[in-house]
Order: C-alpha cells, then sequence, then structure tokens
C-alpha cells in the first residue's frame, strides 16, 4: 500500500467512460508523472486526487485515509494549477499566505513560512509587489510557494510549465527537480510533455484514452516501452517503427527489411524468442540514438550490426546530426555526432545497436516481451 493510493478508479460522464479501473499506488517522496495526449484523462485523474472532480467507482487513499466524498480544504493537498491563479489585487507575500489566514494559522507561524518559502524559491525580494508586476517565472515561483507554505501531504501540478517559453521552461524544470531532491514531497505531476515527465519523475504513468497504458521508471518506459503507443509517444524524434518479416538465418532469427534500392538487408534479432515468430511480420522498433555511424556505437554493446544504406536527407541540430533514410519503404532516423561526415544521395555504412531494438505484434501492439 503506497502513501497515495488509486485503487481501480472509473470516472464516467454518463453513459461516457472517461477513466477506467486505474490503478497506482504513490509511495511517499516519490515524483508520479502522468503523461499523455489532450483528452487521455490526466487532468481528471488529477482532479479526483484533488476532490474537484467525484469519482465513478473505486477508491482514492491518502495516507490511508479514505478520500472518496471529502472537501478539496480537507484532503491536506496543494495544487499548482497552468493559470498561476493568483489574487491580483494582493501581494506576493499575501498571495502565499492566504490559505493559511484561512485556516487559521497564527500570524508568526503564517511570517516564519513565508520567509522559509520565499528565500528557499528565492523570490524573498518580490513579496511586496503585485503579480502584474511579475514575469511568468516568477508568477510560477509564487504559485508554488503558495503550495509549499502549506505543508501539505501531496503536492499536485497541472501543467504548470505549459505557459512559459522554451528557455524558462528548461530552467523551471530544473527548480523543480531541485525542489523535489531537497524537500522529498510527494508529487503527482500532469503534462503532455514526454521531455518533463523523463526528466522529472521517479515514475510515470503514460495514459491514452483513459486507460494506463503503461507504469514505469522513466528508463522502463523509454528503453522497454509496453505496446506501439508508449514506444512513439515517448521520446523524441519518437521510435523508428519498421514492419518486418522474421527470417531464420541458421537458427537464429533475423529481421528481414529492404535498403532504398530494394536490396535485402538482414538485421540479426538480440530476442532468441522471436524464432517462434518465423516466417511472419512483426513491427521492428528502434530509437534514432541506436542507429549511428561506426566511431559513435556504443562500444559496451556486443550487437552492433552493420547496415549500408542510401542517405535521404541530413538535419544538421547543433549537437546532434539527424540523418534520414528509408528502410522496407519506411523513413528510418538516426542521430549522430555534430560532426559525422554524412550527405543526401551518399551510401553510408550505419551501425545499429540491436540490443536497443524491441519487437511488437502487429495485431495487438504488445511488445513481444523475452
Amino acid at each position: 500500500m503506497g502513501f497515495l493510493d488509486i485503487s481501480n478508479v472509473t470516472k464516467s460522464y454518463g453513459s461516457v467512460q472517461v477513466l477506467h479501473q486505474v490503478d497506482i499506488a504513490v509511495e511517499e517522496g516519490e515524483f508520479l508523472v502522468l503523461v499523455g495526449p489532450s483528452g487521455c484523462g490526466k487532468s481528471t485523474l488529477l482532479n479526483m486526487i484533488a476532490g474537484l472532480e467525484s469519482i465513478t467507482s473505486g477508491e482514492i487513499r491518502i495516507k490511508d485515509r479514505v478520500m472518496n466524498g471529502v472537501h478539496p480544504s480537507k484532503r491536506n493537498i496543494a495544487m499548482v494549477f497552468q493559470s498561476y491563479a493568483l489574487y491580483p489585487n494582493m501581494t506576493v507575500g499575501q498571495n502565499m499566505t492566504f490559505g493559511l489566514e484561512m485556516h487559521g494559522v497564527p500570524k508568526p507561524e503564517r511570517d516564519k513560512a513565508l520567509a522559509d518559502v520565499a528565500k528557499l524559491l528565492q523570490i524573498d525580494h518580490l513579496l511586496d509587489r503585485k503579480p502584474g508586476q511579475l514575469s511568468g517565472g516568477q508568477r510560477q515561483r509564487v504559485a508554488m510557494g503558495r503550495a509549499l507554505v502549506r505543508d501539505p501531504d501531496v503536492f499536485l501540478f497541472d501543467e504548470p510549465l505549459s505557459n512559459l517559453d522554451a528557455k524558462l521552461r528548461v530552467d523551471m524544470r530544473t527548480e523543480i527537480k531541485k525542489l523535489h531532491q531537497k524537500l522529498k514531497t510527494t508529487i503527482v505531476y500532469v503534462t503532455h510533455d514526454q521531455i518533463e515527465a523523463l526528466t522529472l519523475s521517479t515514475r510515470i504513468a503514460v495514459m491514452n484514452k483513459g486507460f494506463v497504458q503503461q507504469l514505469g521508471t522513466p528508463k522502463e518506459i523509454y528503453d522497454q516501452p509496453a505496446n506501439l503507443f508508449v514506444a512513439t509517444f515517448m521520446g523524441s524524434p519518437a521510435m523508428n517503427i519498421i514492419p518486418t518479416k522474421v527470417v531464420l538465418e541458421g537458427d537464429a532469427p533475423h529481421a528481414e527489411l529492404s535498403d532504398a534500392e530494394g536490396n535485402r538487408v538482414l538485421l540479426a534479432l538480440n530476442q532468441r524468442n522471436l524464432t517462434a515468430w518465423a516466417g511472419r511480420e512483426i513491427l521492428l522498433g528502434i530509437r534514432p540514438e541506436a542507429i549511428t555511424d561506426p566511431e559513435g556505437a556504443d562500444r559496451n554493446s556486443g550487437s552492433i550490426r552493420p547496415l549500408s544504406n542510401v542517405v535521404t536527407v541530413t538535419e544538421p541540430a547543433g549537437a546532434d546530426t539527424f540523418v534520414t533514410m528509408s528502410l522496407s519503404g519506411k523513413d528510418v532516423i538516426a542521430r549522430m555526432r555534430a560532426d559525422a561526415a554524412v550527405h543526401p544521395g551518399q551510401r553510408f555504412e550505419f551501425a545499429v545497436n540491436m540490443e536497443k531494438a524491441v519487437a511488437f505484434d502487429p495485431q495487438t501492439e504488445a511488445r513481444i516481451t523475452p
């Protein structure tokens, strides 16, 4: 049993079910990120934890106390919204301590909590300003500070960085990470940004169409996606998905592909259980960083396979160069070093790390596990 337990929870609006039997146990001090596309149910689930949405069936517990039907003000949770939700007529200090004041916390305690949190977030010089005088990043710090002064059991973040520009988002992401490492607070964080999910979380729940598709650590989600949706949603650029047939060379399974000129290409598959798929179609998943030039290949891998193919497009991207080729009629992206000598139209010797390849069942779209 976790610090926050979501047990078999569903949510329906009339005859339409938008959340399907969600089961997640969050340990104390954990940073859980709910990630998925718009409309997948992640914000609905967050609002149910907060008490802003009712639960159709199932149970939510915090510290082994059932929260079903408990008013939001009685749950000892704090929420940070996308819109900041600051009172424009109050100063920063008043915004941050308003909740404490409403709960009858004595002024000396309020002042101490305010001073401690303002120093932690480096906004102590802003306490007498109004929200309208602050930048977006400063407003987000104030919204976080208002949550922190309450010392709640669980922090809930609803897409808190989506209104910020790209650089500020990266900066604030780092600040939130540092804050969690320092305070060891329990956080449930909603985002549609998979980079945010991978960098911030201790665990991720990937959601789609009201279902939790996979729950695991960032490494598990990235390296061992449970299905095709998780594989293509998590990662940028997305995982390459290539239709292929499993063939046996000797007794070893290989992926049979065709290069840009229609020549047959064989890549040895690491999963021995794929022998049972001989003669059948699979979907082969390979992340861009697992396809590179021989010099840039992972020297710790024992499964680097050569692949000769024609380069279609090169895209310099600062520290990386993204190289596109065609395999079995699909565009496949490789990630290479910035100084890789690759040019459109040339035949190039790629190196593919087959230790990182995963296979999916084309019918169920589930990963074929070893």
